[in-house]
């Protein structure tokens, strides 16, 4: 089966926001992700604002012509964006301002309440719920029951371990993904990836989805933005044929 690409352009925003100016415009790299093959659009819009904007969000909803998949914490204040501008799909993910980027999966126990609400409120509007979840099958059953229809398998720990420990991770995504297979849930993956760990990742048949970004702005600034989408585009295809 055929894996999507999900394209995250958050960090195109960071660089606009790092001199406060109107450039780079992640509207504008999100249209040539789509010129080169992406699969879905990938965007959070954090509660500090510390990249993409809310004016972006409206405008991808208007131009995106693939799926917008909208990364956002269950707050009341970004629920109700999400449920105004209505992407085509919400992932849920824990959210700490202090942290750089997203440090780990959803904590769905000791936020059972608050996760269940929200994806029955997104749900209700018409958008389809991810979970992002460490590869656990305890979480990713948890995950269901909340009301999610797909979990993003974080793959941070597999992208920053070596030798043996990242055999090891790799593995805890298989057997994840399989479990979660199994539930009925439809399996992502993201976090870390790049143009050499992506492979192994892509050998797992349950995994229908990847959200990659910061691989792919760094590869963007020696190449370009709609190059460094087709490359990640092909190799994923090679892999996958």
């Amino acid at each position: 089966m055929r894996i999507r690409l999900g394209v995250n352009i958050d960090h195109v925003a960071t660089l606009r926001q790092a001199r406060g100016t109107s450039y780079p415009d992640p509207v504008f790299a999100a249209y040539l992700a789509e010129l080169a093959g992406a699969d879905q659009i990938t965007c959070h819009l954090r509660e500090d604002r510390r990249h993409i904007q809310e004016r972006d969000l409206e405008i991808l909803r208007k131009t995106v012509s693939t799926c917008l998949n909208l990364e956002m914490a269950a707050s009341h204040e970004i629920i109700e964006i999400a449920c105004r501008v209505k992407p085509d799909m919400a992932t849920l993910v824990p959210e700490r301002r202090e942290e750089r980027t997203t440090e780990r999966g959803l904590d769905v126990r000791s936020q059972a309440d608050v996760l269940m609400k929200a994806s029955e409120v997104l749900r209700q509007a018409g958008i389809k719920v991810s979970f992002f979840v460490d590869p656990v099958e305890e979480v990713i059953e948890a995950s269901k029951s909340m009301g999610a229809q797909q979990v993003e398998l974080h793959t941070g720990a597999y992208a920053e371990a070596k030798g043996e420990r990242r055999a090891k991770e790799l593995e805890k995504i298989r057997v994840a993904a399989k479990f979660a297979k199994k539930l009925g849930l439809e399996v992502a993956a993201g976090h870390g990836l790049d143009y050499q760990n992506v492979r192994a990742i892509c050998q797992i048949e349950e995994i229908e989805e990847l959200n990659i970004g910061h691989s792919i702005v760094c590869r963007a600034v020696f190449v370009g933005f709609e190059r460094a989408v087709r490359e990640m585009v092909e190799l994923i295809a090679s892999i996958r044929s």
